[in-house]
């Protein structure tokens, strides 16, 4: 949609979209919230919606929502335009629209006459739902990590999301670090938990490709990550990624960044088709990118 603004009605919104399937946008949304109050920012363009929360400076979560997952776009800002608002009370209000039974679709405008997110449910057959969330200038502007690989190789590997969960919460320590080494001979991926006692998981390579599916990797590197940091990048994976058997993407970048990425699906349950605005009709494109980025601890670095 055009991002132009000519022969627009000023009092008419910026963003106008629709979704008919709200369940799996409350899946990707809380993917990234790792705990109860939680502010996030929001922006929006002709190409999508991306939502960013952070902490501490440490832990950043994006959350992609491409124009093709929605019935209808239509977008007529200018450029790109950001706000904050509540994560908690927008997955809340989401929830509110997620009623058994036949789904009807979710109208999202911005802003409303003082600058709120609208919410409302469309084609229902036995009640309108309608929502505000107020929204507010972001405090600070989300930091840009410019990930990049140390080497002409990439460092990475990819690991069923179950899998992945499963060695961190293994791994718990309060108040620990989490070493994550990996090495190309023997290849495997170490992650190692120090409390009262040592605990460490391996996923080598080549004993078992169903369980670390890609490997890819010329050196050792090792690096150290705040447990809670890394514990919140898989804490709140929705169960129809266990489902699914849908697979995690880990990439450990220069100076130690460390950037996980998850697939979250939007499809309705039961339709194997749907009319987006693109002309598409597969279920299977209707993916939201989740995307974590943590950085190591520098005191501990030892790659």
């Amino acid at each position: 949609m055009s991002s132009s603004t000519s022969g627009r009605d000023d009092g008419a919104p910026d963003l106008v979209c629709q979704i008919d399937c709200v369940h799996g946008m409350v899946d990707a949304l809380s993917s990234v919230r790792w705990k109860r109050h939680q502010d996030a920012v929001m922006e929006l363009s002709a190409h999508g919606i991306v939502l960013t929360v952070e902490e501490s400076g440490c832990l950043q979560a994006k959350v992609f929502l491409k124009r093709e997952l929605f019935v209808e776009y239509e977008y007529a800002g200018e450029g790109r335009e950001r706000f904050g608002l509540s994560l908690g009370l927008f997955v809340d209000c989401l929830n509110i629209f997620s009623t058994p039974g036949p789904a009807s679709a979710v109208e999202i405008r911005y802003p409303g006459p003082d600058m709120q997110l609208l919410l409302k449910s469309v084609d229902s057959q036995d009640a309108c739902l309608y929502a505000e969330i107020r929204t507010r200038i972001p405090d600070t502007i989300s930091w840009d990590y410019n990930f990049e690989h140390e080497g002409n190789t990439p460092v990475t590997f990819t690991v069923k999301s179950a899998v992945l969960k499963e060695a961190l919460d293994d791994l718990e320590w309060p108040g620990s670090s989490i070493q994550i080494r990996m090495q190309p001979d023997p290849p495997t991926v170490v992650f190692k938990g120090e409390g009262h006692g040592d605990l460490q998981v391996e996923f080598p390579y080549y004993a078992n490709t169903d369980l670390l599916i890609v490997f890819q990797c010329d050196r050792e590197v090792s690096y150290r990550y705040k447990y809670k940091f890394l514990r919140a990048t898989t804490s709140n994976i929705p169960s129809s990624v266990m489902k699914e058997n849908r697979r995690t993407k880990v990439t450990i970048g220069r100076g130690g960044m460390l950037k996980i990425q998850h697939l979250v699906s939007l499809a309705r349950p039961g339709m194997p088709y749907f009319r987006n605005i693109g002309g598409g009709t597969e279920q299977t494109s209707r993916i939201a990118h989740i995307e974590f980025f943590v950085k190591p601890e520098e005191d501990d670095n030892d790659a």
